[in-house]
């Protein structure tokens, strides 16, 4: 997504988008003071300690796709694409596995100049740490944000190659167990090398399905928008992507719970805020 989705900041032009605040109720609010008032700093502080506190960030159609044509881009609205751009704004990270980072040709983070100059004005970096999750290091050097002078790159991998020199700064998490990506561990590298308190991820579903699995996720925002797109995705035709809903791979089991803290709506999309709920400890342990 490019500067052209954000909401125009000029006050001479168009009026702010604004989401109704079902739950709780409230006054009608922009994405960025709805953002605001999450109060990311104070979650992270009362969160884990040796890692990020870790957010979701999803689009389905009704029926329950989270990609169209293999893009999730497809689905998403203005509303949505407000929120994506004021929580980004609001993060010390963005995280991506390599699939959607090449798939959705990812670009500067914060693209948006009015955007960096209120991240430095909040004690932020200009710029969130953009993050590539990539086990194999099986990425493409052609990827829009590896040509970005201004970003800062952190691939985290279990592979102990590296990739072709490029534009932007590259830093590399290297964290293994049995041959695979250590997620656990790479998450507190992140905290304790990067001063990582808040991260958002971005996907894809595998990516999602793994951090659940793993324990290492404390909400999920998830827009639901008015679409139906029926198909099936085991239909044998090559000719048709994949349709991905937000998780993929194993059953999680036992499924991880969750807790709905707010509900947004603009223009029939609804927007849900959950809390993952802690898996219960087993008597004994």
């Amino acid at each position: 997504m490019d500067a052209a989705d954000e909401q125009n900041p000029n006050p001479g032009g168009p009026k702010p988008l604004t989401l109704k605040r079902l739950l709780p109720a409230g006054a009608p609010a922009t994405a960025d003071e709805i953002v605001a008032d999450f109060g990311l700093d104070g979650l992270a502080a009362s969160g884990p300690p040796n890692r990020p506190y870790v957010m979701l960030n999803m689009v389905s159609t009704a029926d329950g796709h989270a990609t169209l044509d293999g893009r999730s881009g497809p689905i998403s609205g203005s509303a949505d694409r407000a929120l994506f751009h004021a929580l980004r704004t609001a993060v010390d990270a963005v995280m991506a596995g390599a699939a959607t980072v090449r798939v959705e040709r990812y670009g500067r983070i914060i693209p948006d100049a009015s955007r960096r100059a209120r991240r430095v004005e909040q004690g932020l970096s200009a710029e969130p740490l953009a993050c590539i999750v990539s086990g194999r290091l099986t990425l493409d050097a052609e990827i829009p944000l590896l040509a970005e002078p201004a970003a800062k790159v952190a691939i985290l991998t279990s592979s102990a190659a590296s990739l072709p020199a490029s534009a932007a700064e590259v830093h590399y998490i290297r964290a293994a167990c049995d041959g695979l990506l250590d997620l656990p561990a790479a998450l507190a590298e992140l905290r304790a090398r990067f001063d990582v308190r808040t991260l958002l991820c971005e996907g894809g579903p595998h990516l999602n399905a793994q951090l659940l699995g793993a324990g290492l996720v404390d909400e999920l925002f998830l827009s639901l928008s008015p679409l139906l797109a029926g198909g099936d995705p085991d239909d044998g035709n090559p000719t048709h992507p994949e349709a991905l809903r937000i998780l993929a791979g194993p059953e999680l089991s036992p499924p991880v719970a969750l807790e709905l803290r707010g509900v947004l709506e603009h223009d029939s999309g609804l927007f849900l805020r959950y809390g993952v709920r802690a898996a219960p400890t087993a008597v004994g342990a």
